[in-house]
């Protein structure tokens, strides 16, 4: 019985023995039957599974975004700058309290119309219309996207995303407005002013100008009556001013109004884009 007992042991050690010689440390190429990712191989059970290196990820280059600065021909004149203002107006309603004061003091100025905007103000529309002499109508897109090519949110707004997308942005814009009544753009100014350097090339071949700035009048709108005013009368000889006309119930709008007010009194020149010559960076405008 012993005997027996033994025999059958030897039997098992010899065996296990010879599966442990035969059993891979890792499987040849031939084993696998479909490309899968080393990490996820499939592994016999009698191996324990060693973690295979993990690469890192390819680093993704930061979007570059730019905001171009504007500047138009200087007068030279002492006590007579000149100053272009332009408006954006964006959504909403038309602020009055600015486009009355534009008429009242026959201020001219460059405003920067959305598809969206048109739409919901045919009564300012008229008024442009029947001030030819003072307003020179410009394109800020259809939907206000910002026109970036690549994803990404820029003050929370997310952006056109592709060139296709950009595209439809201003030709979206510029149908809007002929659709309108007014003149057909030469100037497009995408939301939030901001560009990724390749769709500045793409609004280029387009034939548009881009419109920058190189005052920020009133912060989007955001600031109080008293900086906006401060901020829009400090503007010097061949300065660009930004500011907005579609926000009725801000209280930046009292604040543009009273500079306007405050740079006629100075003598200054009020100039349209089309009027002057001008000078973008980025390659905006050349």
């Amino acid at each position: 019985m012993n005997r027996i007992l033994l025999a059958s042991a030897f039997l098992l050690v010899s065996i296990s023995a010879v599966f442990a010689d035969e059993t891979p440390s890792a499987l040849p190429a031939s084993a696998v039957v479909s490309p899968v990712p080393a990490a996820v191989s499939p592994v016999p059970a009698a191996v324990s599974p060693v973690p295979a290196a993990v690469s890192p990820a390819p680093k993704v280059p930061a979007l570059k975004l730019v905001e171009p600065h504007l500047h138009i021909a200087r007068s030279n004149i002492a006590g007579h700058a000149r100053i272009a203002l332009t408006f954006d107006a964006c959504m909403g309603q038309a602020d009055e309290r600015i486009l009355s004061t534009l008429v009242r003091e026959r201020i001219p100025a460059t405003i920067f119309v959305t598809a969206r905007w048109l739409k919901r103000n045919p009564a300012a529309v008229a008024v442009f219309l029947q001030n030819p002499d003072l307003f020179e109508l410009e394109n800020h897109g259809q939907n206000h996207i910002p026109a970036v090519d690549t994803p990404a949110l820029i003050y929370g707004i997310a952006s056109a995303g592709s060139p296709q997308a950009v595209r439809q942005e201003v030709e979206g814009g510029a149908a809007a407005m002929v659709a309108a009544g007014l003149p057909a753009p030469h100037w497009f100014r995408g939301s939030t002013a901001k560009y990724d350097l390749s769709a500045i090339g793409e609004i280029r071949a387009m034939g548009y100008r881009i419109a920058g700035y190189s005052v920020n009048g009133d912060g989007g709108s955001l600031l109080g009556a008293g900086i906006t005013e401060k901020r829009i009368a400090s503007a010097k000889d061949g300065d660009v001013v930004i500011s907005h006309i579609n926000q009725p119930t801000h209280a930046a709008g009292e604040g543009v109004a009273k500079a306007l007010v405050d740079l006629k009194a100075k003598g200054t020149q009020f100039v349209r884009l089309g009027d002057v010559e001008d000078t973008g960076d980025d390659k905006t405008t050349e």
